[in-house]
């Protein structure tokens, strides 16, 4: 177990990037500052939620102090969490397969810009809490992607070894670059053109098996 794969969550594990949508929407409209879900693709996706909250305040010519974000960030965790019990969202076909591949022969993590809580659930009840070696979440570092910090801390916690990231939108691409990692990028939110600053663009992981990311990760 000489090169390790990190993971993306929400639009790679899971096809949960809706339910996120819809829990901004219960925080934000009643503040006037909803969003549409072409706009969140467009704008918003690979922001963890501390900076989607700050974007859509300064866009909207409006100050967000620092209590004001947690308490935002609260509610949308609340929200979501409430989403994610009445509708599970479903993992991507060929995900769990891969996963099965990877594990005798590579260590895995999650780097993810998410909450702890907004990905814990959706793993126990996929089955998959035990799979990961590393997890890295938004509590874990100081910025989100496009900034490497995620990507850097779940390399050190894997000891640095060579490895290949799974990821669905430009930010998430350029964090795992900066952080000196191969990239394939699956079209589940963006298109192909978006996505070109990887290294390999897939359509579904279906078509990716556990060499082929060997083979990406040791290149």
């Amino acid at each position: 177990m000489d090169f390790a794969v990190f993971f993306d969550f929400d639009g790679v594990i899971a096809d949960s990037e809706r339910l996120h949508h819809r829990a901004y929407q219960l925080v934000l409209d009643p503040l006037g500052l909803g969003f549409s879900w072409e706009a969140y693709q467009a704008e918003y996706i690979g922001y963890d939620d501390r900076d989607v909250f700050r974007l859509v305040h300064h866009r909207a010519g409006r100050d967000l102090a620092p209590d004001g974000i947690r308490a935002l960030v609260a509610r949308k965790a609340e929200g979501f969490a409430g989403l994610v019990e009445t509708e599970p969202p479903p993992l991507y076909p060929g995900v769990r397969r891969l996963l099965d591949g990877l594990r005798p022969r590579a260590r895995l993590a999650l780097c993810t810009g998410a909450l702890h809580s907004d990905i814990d659930p959706i793993l126990r009840a996929a089955g998959l809490a035990d799979r990961f070696d590393a997890v890295v979440t938004a509590e874990d570092v100081h910025a989100s992607k496009p900034d490497p910090a995620c990507y850097r801390l779940a390399r050190e916690r894997l000891d640095g070894r060579p490895g290949a990231a799974v990821e669905d939108t430009p930010a998430g691409i350029e964090s795992a670059r900066g952080a000196g990692l191969r990239v394939l990028a699956v079209t589940t939110t963006h298109d192909r053109v978006r996505l070109a600053a990887a290294d390999r663009v897939v359509d579904s992981l279906e078509t990716v098996d556990a060499a082929a990311l060997e083979a990406l990760a040791r290149s």
